[in-house]
């Protein structure tokens, strides 16, 4: 007979090798955790004190992070008092109602934070919160 189909091909595909497709998967996941860690930002270590009377807050234009040693940071990144200045005005120019959320550590010293609000509001953010941890955390 020309052209017809055999008998020994009816067996067809009786087992799967997943070996590869462990070790691919395997591969992936190491990927997948080595990368993770780069896309998680570091975060800036601020003690903040507590309060019994916080809310939450709405989307903020600006953070602002007052260290223990007096150092500044904006959005994440460490910063001048003129350059908060400068993005201050920048902001308001664009937003009217933009909010800066103050975090200072339980040690920043009160006449920095006292500054550092006065620096905001001068420069056009009238809106601003601090930022605390709640009385239940620890």
């Amino acid at each position: 007979m020309a052209g017809g189909a055999s008998d020994d091909d009816d067996d067809g595909i009786t087992g799967i090798n997943v070996t590869p497709l462990v070790d691919i998967m395997l591969v992936l996941l190491i990927i997948f955790m080595v990368t993770a860690s780069y896309i998680v930002k570091p975060s800036i270590e601020v003690d903040l004190p507590k309060a019994a009377s916080g809310g939450d807050t709405l989307d903020t234009t600006l953070s602002i992070v007052l260290a223990r040693d007096g150092t500044l940071f904006l959005n994440g990144e460490q910063s001048s008092r003129d350059a908060i200045a400068a993005r201050c005005k920048e902001v308001s120019v664009k937003d009217p109602k933009a909010q800066a959320i103050i975090a200072a550590d339980n040690q920043a010293l009160h006449g920095q934070v006292v500054s550092l609000i006065d620096l905001i509001r001068v420069n056009g953010v009238l809106k601003f919160a601090i930022n605390i941890k709640p009385m239940n955390e620890d």
